[in-house]
């Protein structure tokens, strides 16, 4: 179905937003939007929500398992706004947000689905779910001019790191089981970054309940959803492999000029499959087997 806003969407919602898991995908621009959203009908998720352009064209067999909502982030409307007005109307749901050119991976992703991920996940009492972003670009960027490719996929083996997260409330103590991660391209083109864009973290998968609300650094204003674990063991985290930022570094003219390759002594070929992940520490699968 298509919708001419997203309060349109969400006066009627009621049921679609009841069960989860609810995906939304923010479609910034034209690229590889068909195949984000098919890997997320793939991956399980129960509704997905296109959040785009209406001049932006969607096959049909995508548009007829979606639903569509006019939505305009270079125009100005605001992911976060959006993203806490689908969390007022559906509490107790599980959401996921991310944006075209990127791509939900998580433990055995290939033989389970997300919601029998995120059953798991709840009973060990879990609201949220870190997951990381892990960089991809075209390991040629003069075929691939916008640095995005499917077939020519790349990305850093190693180069990751994390910081404890100061809470300023606390005379900059360490904050509890929260951490800021680092690595990718927005570690090794820092200078094209801004500071508070750099970190890889986000909480991307997470229960919806009354006045929990999403901020521009994708945390929220319950500390435990931004924590990695639990206190008493390792859980589950999940990686979305994402073009984005290869895809602004070649788009930015202060960038752009810079780069002639995002190839490195670091670089390995992405090979679309979770053990990969696991493999490099990229997600942890917790106690879930």
């Amino acid at each position: 179905m298509q919708f001419s806003s997203l309060d349109q969407f969400l006066s009627k919602a009621g049921a679609l937003l009841a069960k989860g898991p609810v995906a939304m995908i923010f479609i910034e621009d034209e690229v590889e939007i068909d195949t984000t959203l098919r890997h997320h009908i793939d991956a399980g998720f129960r509704e997905i929500l296109a959040l785009m352009p209406p001049a932006f064209a969607l096959p049909n067999d995508v548009a007829r398992r979606v639903h569509r909502i006019n939505f305009d982030i270079v125009a100005g409307d605001d992911f976060t706004k959006a993203v806490n007005a689908v969390i007022a109307k559906a509490p107790g749901t599980w959401l996921y947000y991310c944006f075209n050119a990127e791509y939900l991976f998580f433990p055995f992703c290939e033989t389970r689905t997300v919601g029998e991920m995120l059953t798991f996940h709840g009973e060990e009492r879990r609201g949220a779910m870190l997951t990381y972003v892990i960089d991809l670009y075209a390991g040629d960027l003069y075929q691939h001019k916008n640095a995005v490719s499917l077939e020519d996929a790349h990305m850093d083996k190693s180069g990751y790191y994390a910081l404890a997260r100061n809470d300023p409330d606390n005379h900059n103590h360490p904050k509890e089981r929260q951490l800021d991660f680092f690595g990718g391209l927005r570690w090794r083109y820092e200078e094209h970054v801004p500071a508070p864009k750099r970190n890889i973290d986000r909480i991307a998968l997470f229960r919806a309940k009354p006045e929990l609300m999403l901020d521009a650094n994708h945390r929220f204003n319950d500390e435990e959803y931004n924590t990695y674990a639990c206190p008493w063991h390792h859980n589950l985290t999940a990686a979305i492999v994402s073009f984005r930022t290869a895809k602004a570094l070649k788009r930015n003219p202060g960038s752009t000029f810079d780069i002639e390759t995002f190839k490195w002594h670091n670089s390995t070929p992405f090979e679309w499959h979770s053990r990969q992940l696991l493999d490099l520490g990229l997600m942890e699968p917790g106690q879930w087997f």
